[in-house]
């Protein structure tokens, strides 16, 4: 590609950068942003060759267009970007929700959401802004996309071709469908880790409860230092979902509870070992999906 405008080139947007950068994929990479100070530390680094605070100018000659911030700004972006949209630019997101952002890219596109392809790259950290940013980022990392009908499969083929570049696995869903996994697999999670942690902050010994909390509680929280923008956005888009995801849960931990004031080790136990078998035939999934096809076999 000539030439990709990125809107948000913090850690997902600029590792996007980088690494098409890295693969020789494109030539040049223009930073749409809302403060200076965040576009010019992302030249300096390399992800952008260009700052614009011109969206038109941004979009002049882009045959590719990323929208890598918070989901609430998704819809306001859209529609900066829809009177300089031109045939043959493709546009799509990076946002972890997508009935939310489909419903604004049909309000803000109108007819021209045909060009606009819903992503989700499957892979982030605790860090956030450019200096977060790297080009190995999406190696070996699903991307779902959930290609809306209007779509022609050369524009969907556009953007799996240019994660595929990133090192990404090409996946496709459902709007819906995507927000319903996506609620108990990952925003749950989160969700679950902030409240912890926000609970633990919050007691009178917290600094004592901190002074003795080990690797354990580092690992089961390591996604409370994300960005709490990022997520608040994203659990107000995916509101429906969530609920009924953290309604179960609540189901699940008054039924854990019940076990214990019983006295009931044996039950509890039976609750362990099904999480353990299932994490561990899960983490065999993936090392099996992660292990490279042995030439000629043995």
């Amino acid at each position: 590609m000539k030439k990709i405008a990125i809107f948000g080139v913090g850690l997902i947007g600029g590792s996007f950068a980088l690494a098409l950068k890295q693969a020789g994929a494109v030539q040049q990479v223009v930073g749409v942003g809302r403060t200076a100070a965040t576009l010019e530390r992302a030249r300096a680094l390399g992800i952008i060759d260009v700052a614009c605070t011109s969206v038109a100018e941004a979009l002049a000659g882009a045959e590719l267009v990323l929208i890598a911030a918070p989901v609430a700004q998704t819809g306001a972006i859209l529609a900066a970007i829809a009177p300089h949209l031109q045939p043959g630019t493709v546009v799509t997101d990076a946002g972890s929700t997508k009935g939310d952002v489909v419903a604004a890219a049909r309000a803000a596109l109108g007819a021209k959401v045909a060009q606009f392809v819903p992503g989700h790259p499957i892979a982030g950290a605790e860090l956030s802004g450019p200096d977060a940013a790297m080009p190995q980022l999406y190696r070996g990392k699903k991307v779902v996309l959930t290609a809306l009908p209007e779509n022609t499969e050369a524009d969907v083929e556009r953007v799996a071709g240019a994660w595929r570049h990133c090192g990404a696995l090409i996946h496709r869903l459902g709007a819906e469908e995507h927000d319903s996994v996506f609620a108990a697999v990952s925003h749950l999670p989160h969700l679950l880790a902030f409240g912890l942690v926000d609970d633990i902050a919050r007691k009178p010994h917290a600094e004592l409860l901190f002074q003795y909390a080990a690797s354990g509680f580092r690992d089961f929280t390591r996604i409370s230092g994300s960005s709490p923008e990022m997520w608040r956005d994203i659990s107000m888009a995916n509101q429906a979902a969530l609920l009924r995801e953290l309604d179960e849960y609540m189901a699940q931990l008054a039924r854990l509870r019940g076990l214990l004031a019983e006295g009931n080790a044996a039950g509890l136990e039976a609750v362990y070992a099904n999480a353990q078998q299932a994490r561990h035939d899960w983490i065999k999934t993936i090392e099996a999906a992660e292990r490279p096809a042995t030439e000629g076999g043995d």
